[in-house]
């Protein structure tokens, strides 16, 4: 048995409580993920995990086990890292959360250069609206926009991201520009809320003191970023929406900023992680790289 490699197997197993998810995120048949870790128990002398149908769980062994794993990775990944100056010896699989406009505006068109810097890292790249369990679900870090809860994860702060208020040209040439706030009575709003029935909130701005809404018309409400950039690109209303994702459509003069004195309040944007210690070196300079990246579209 590789011990290390089991190890690697248990952290991953321990984390996301499932021997099938764990399978999934590492590679492996599930069939190989339950036999190291049957053959580590052997080994301890020990159960580390809690089995059920439902879910894995450490026992109290597993959890002192699991600590000093994670000091012990920490160590070797840091030890293997100390003298590698060339990209090409960096390698193994990165997977990666953030929201869709930011991938498919600011890191896919330059992703080309990064991977053929490491042509050693394989990247899985998620982007939805749902907010992805990190730990549980595999992620080495992910992007995240608004205020944080309390996570217990390692949080890197990027800057904020500058809110515009986008309508297309079709819509503006039928309705007419506003060029107040009270002009927002005569002109439609699409609206996105994550819980679809709820109440829309109308028209933000950031006064220089605190945010202040505006009730406003609009019959289409959203549960999807791409949708609500859809639904504004289509003429069905005005949207709020950070300028990093809609930077290219207003450069083709696809959308049209109304409204710039009366933004919302900037957005704050994070890289989020499990475990600052135990951070391996590709993930490291992917984050380098994603910072570097998003130096132009935050304040």
């Amino acid at each position: 048995m590789d011990k290390i490699h089991a190890m690697r197997v248990f952290v991953r197993v321990a984390e996301m409580e499932s021997f099938t998810r764990a399978a999934e995120s590492l590679g492996l048949p599930k069939g190989s993920v339950s036999r190291q870790l049957q053959a580590l128990e052997n080994q301890m002398g020990t159960r580390l995990l809690h089995r059920t149908t439902r879910r894995v769980q450490l026992t109290q062994d597993g959890l002192v086990y699991y600590e000093r794993c994670l000091d012990l990775l920490a160590t070797l990944d840091e030890m293997d890292a100390l003298f590698q100056t060339d990209p090409a010896t960096l390698s193994g699989r990165l997977r990666v959360d953030m929201p869709a406009a930011m991938a498919t505006d600011v890191v896919i068109p330059h992703l080309s250069s990064f991977l053929q810097h490491y042509p050693g890292i394989e990247l899985e790249l998620s982007s939805s609206d749902r907010l992805v369990d990190v730990v549980r679900e595999g992620f080495d870090c992910v992007v995240r926009v608004g205020q944080l809860k309390d996570s217990g994860l390692i949080a890197r702060t990027l800057g904020h991201l500058t809110m515009v208020n986008c309508a297309s040209p079709d819509y503006l040439a039928r309705f007419g520009v506003p060029q107040t706030l009270e002009d927002l009575s005569q002109h439609a709003m699409v609206h996105y809320s994550q819980h679809l029935g709820s109440v829309p909130q109308g028209f933000e701005f950031f006064d220089g003191k605190r945010s202040q809404l505006i009730q406003t018309g609009g019959v289409v409400t959203v549960n999807s970023t791409q949708t609500y950039l859809a639904a504004c690109l289509a003429g069905l209303g005005i949207i709020q929406i950070p300028r990093v994702g809609c930077f290219t459509r207003l450069h083709a003069q696809q959308l049209v900023e109304v409204l710039p004195a009366f933004r919302a309040q900037p957005m704050p944007v994070s890289l989020v992680y499990p475990h600052r210690r135990n951070l391996a070196q590709r993930v490291r300079v992917f984050m380098e790289w994603l910072m570097q990246l998003m130096k132009r579209h935050i304040e």
